[in-house]
């Protein structure tokens, strides 16, 4: 998932999102050097990550961007998830919602700048300054986020344009994401609970 659905999927406790919002920043054994909390909010990112590449609508969908992208297909796969998530009128009834999610992820995750990993620091910053989490909703959010990818892929040459697998394939992408989200919630939802409880 990316970074709007990994925020959702931390139900609130901040510490957790921390975790789940740095992951991607911290390898291996690494995370050990954060407070427990953190960590298991790493463990929570990491376990979502699998069980999102795993889920039969995700193996799926992703065969339409392989063409173009090969094996960075499921991380365009996580986009298309946030753009669906971010529309998503069940979940965030309209764009003021979602601006709010926003705006109070970015101020909980400030509290937690001391202990940001060192390249997550000036991602943050990007993320805030630009409103990546608002910016999920629209198109034009969701191509510059194509863009950041190819860019930032080593095995990618731009420009590869990538929004029209999105908006060619669109309703194919809606069922999907209505396959999956539902079960990727019920499974980051009793996952976390597992974690809190070995505390």
């Amino acid at each position: 998932m990316n970074y709007l659905a990994h925020a959702y999927l931390s139900f609130g406790h901040p510490d957790i999102l921390a975790g789940n919002m740095m992951s991607d920043f911290i390898k291996g054994n690494k995370k050990n050097n954060f407070p427990i909390l953190i960590q298991q909010g790493i463990t929570l990112h990491r376990l979502i990550d699998q069980y999102t590449d795993e889920h039969p609508a995700t193996l799926a969908a992703k065969q339409l961007f392989k063409p173009q992208v090969g094996l960075y297909a499921g991380s365009f796969m996580d986009v298309v998830y946030d753009y669906f998530l971010a529309n998503d009128e069940q979940v965030f009834a309209a764009e003021q919602q979602l601006a709010h999610f926003s705006e109070t992820v970015y101020t909980v995750l400030q509290q937690y700048e001391p202990v940001f990993p060192e390249k997550f620091t000036p991602a943050f910053q990007h993320m805030r300054t630009h409103n990546w989490l608002l910016h999920y909703r629209n198109k034009r959010g969701i191509e510059k986020t194509f863009e950041g990818l190819v860019h930032r892929a080593q095995y990618l040459q731009p420009p590869i344009a990538l929004l029209p697998v999105l908006e060619n394939n669109k309703a194919f992408f809606q069922e999907a994401y209505q396959q999956f989200f539902p079960d990727v919630i019920q499974f980051a939802s009793k996952q976390l609970a597992i974690l809190l409880n070995e505390l």
